[in-house]
C-alpha cells in the first residue's frame, strides 16, 4: 500500500484529501505544518508528499529546496495557490515532480499522484553502464563505488543520457525534460551543468560529446 503524505494548512482540504486518498486506498498522513512533516519524515518513508506552499511555519518551496539539497528524492507534488506561470517555474526548478494549482479537482490529484508512481514504477532500480552505476529512485550515481555527490540536475541529466545512450539529444530536449520548462536562449544553465557533470563522470569510460548545432551524445569514448 503506497503512502502520502500531505502537508496543507487549510482543514477542509487537508481532510477532504485523506479521506478521498483513504477512499482509494492509500496510507495517509497529515501535517499542518512543515515541524509535523519533518516529524513524519522521521520516522517514514512516504512515496509521495503533497506539497503546500504557505504554511504557518514556513515556506513549502523552501522545504522542498532542503530535502532536495539533503538527497531526498521523494516524489514531491505542489499543490498550491500560487498558480501562475512563475511559481509553477519556480516549484518544479526547486525540485517538484508536479505542480497542482488550486482551486483545484480532487480527481486530477489522484491522477498525478498516479502518474508520479507509474513514473518511477517505469524505471529499474539499478542501471550499470560499465564503472558507472546509478539508482533512479534515491537519485545517486556511483563510480567503481564512489559516490559522485550529484546534484538533482546533474543526476537528471545523467539518467536522460544514460536512456538515450549513443543518441544525439538537443539542448532543447534535456532543458524541457529537466528544467521543466521551454528553453529560450538559456543555454547558459545547460552547458554549465553538462560540464560539472562531465567532469564528475571522466573516471568511468564514458563520456559527454558535443556536436555543433546538433545537441549532446552520451557514449563510449
Amino acid at each position: 500500500m503506497k503512502t502520502v503524505l500531505c502537508v496543507e494548512d487549510d482543514l477542509k482540504i487537508l481532510y477532504n484529501n485523506r479521506d478521498m486518498l483513504t477512499e482509494d486506498g492509500y496510507t495517509v498522513l497529515t501535517a499542518e505544518t512543515l515541524a509535523e512533516a519533518r516529524l513524519h519524515l522521521a520516522d517514514t518513508v512516504p512515496d509521495v508528499i503533497v506539497l503546500d506552499i504557505m504554511l504557518p511555519d514556513g515556506n513549502g518551496l523552501e522545504f522542498l529546496k532542503e530535502l532536495r539539497a539533503a538527497g531526498n528524492n521523494i516524489p514531491v507534488i505542489m499543490l498550491t495557490a500560487w498558480n501562475r506561470s512563475g511559481h509553477i517555474a519556480s516549484g518544479l526548478d526547486s525540485g517538484a515532480n508536479d505542480y497542482i494549482g488550486k482551486p483545484f479537482e480532487y480527481e486530477v490529484l489522484l491522477a498525478r499522484i498516479k502518474a508520479v508512481f507509474r513514473n518511477i514504477e517505469r524505471l529499474p532500480e539499478r542501471i550499470n553502464r560499465g564503472a558507472l552505476t546509478l539508482f533512479p529512485t534515491s537519485g545517486q550515481a556511483f563510480i567503481n563505488g564512489d559516490d559522485l555527490l550529484l546534484t538533482q540536475k546533474e543526476f537528471a541529466l545523467l539518467l536522460l543520457f544514460v536512456q538515450n545512450e549513443g543518441k544525439t539529444v538537443s539542448a532543447e530536449y534535456l532543458y524541457e525534460k529537466v528544467w521543466g520548462k521551454q528553453m529560450i536562449e538559456d543555454m547558459g544553465t545547460v552547458n554549465t551543468t553538462i560540464s560539472r557533470l562531465r567532469k564528475k563522470i571522466e573516471p568511468s569510460e564514458h563520456y559527454i560529446f558535443v556536436t555543433r548545432n546538433k545537441g549532446y551524445t552520451f557514449d563510449k569514448t
